[in-house]
């Protein structure tokens, strides 16, 4: 028997994403997932975000030049038979149009996109023309998409008060995108539970758990796509990978990390320590 019989190659999964430097969210909170989760990851880095803590921990946001970008994924899609990519922080219209077309040059099992709408680093105009951009030429790519509160209202254009609200603001952002979608309300809708919407055209189930705590931590969302992109890598259904998620990154809240920062993040490891 050979050595690649005995030891079957992980599935490799890829993430474009932004750097966040003190490891909270963005790429470094995707390739930790990956880890934990048993796939082979990979980066692509679309923007460096570092905190400003002389500046009550605002965004400082600076894109990767257009050409870079475009290296990384030709390298990466040369260099593996990828089938399976999470898309976090574009950042800027361009780098949506660079993505795009290194999307649509080949074809995928799994385009999962965690629709991040607004960096705090950028002006209100430039922000306005990305989630644009964002909507047009990468929403219409997704095969399923896991919008936050903010983000589903954006995208589905109603306001969400409610768990009724949540689940019709999935079928609209499911109509409008053909993706499955994991709409997530976190702590933001009232109750004692944290509550996600899923639905992918036929099936809507509510995922709950107990809520950590009222106050968002830093990471979950990034931690939840990429552990839905690593589930889905592997061969689960899309509500399999959804339950799974749900399950992987309530173990970090609970588990979370503080710091200096006025905010805790994820760790990504929870599972391992309860």
């Amino acid at each position: 028997m050979s050595e690649n019989q005995l030891h079957a190659s992980p599935a490799v999964t890829l993430t474009i994403a932004g750097s966040e430097a003190t490891g909270g969210a963005g790429a470094q909170v995707d390739l930790k997932t990956f880890q934990e989760l048993g796939v082979y990851g990979i980066a692509a880095l679309t923007c460096i975000v570092s905190f400003d803590p002389k500046d009550s921990w605002q965004h400082r946001f600076v894109p990767v030049d257009q050409q870079v970008i475009a290296d990384q994924l030709e390298a990466i899609q040369s260099c593996y038979a990828l089938g399976t990519v999470k898309l976090g922080m574009l950042g800027t219209p361009a780098t949506i149009d660079t993505v795009a077309a290194a999307l649509k040059s080949q074809a995928w099992d799994n385009v999962v996109l965690d629709p991040v709408l607004i960096c705090k680093g950028q002006e209100p105009g430039a922000a306005l023309d990305t989630d644009q951009a964002l909507k047009a030429n990468i929403l219409p790519l997704a095969t399923f998409v896991t919008p936050n509160h903010f983000e589903a209202e954006s995208l589905s254009g109603t306001s969400i008060d409610s768990l009724e609200d949540l689940k019709e603001a999935a079928r609209i952002i499911h109509r409008q995108s053909g993706a499955v979608v994991l709409a997530k309300g976190g702590v933001r809708i009232d109750g004692p539970d944290a509550v996600d919407v899923f639905f992918d055209g036929e099936t809507l189930e509510v995922l709950t758990a107990p809520k950590v705590g009222e106050v968002a931590v830093s990471g979950a969302g990034c931690t939840l796509a990429a552990a839905i992109t690593a589930e889905l890598a592997k061969g689960a259904t899309p509500l399999e990978a959804a339950r799974a998620a749900k399950q992987f990154v309530t173990e970090g809240i609970r588990n979370r990390v503080s710091s200096n920062a006025p905010f805790d993040a994820v760790w990504q490891g929870g599972g391992r320590t309860s």
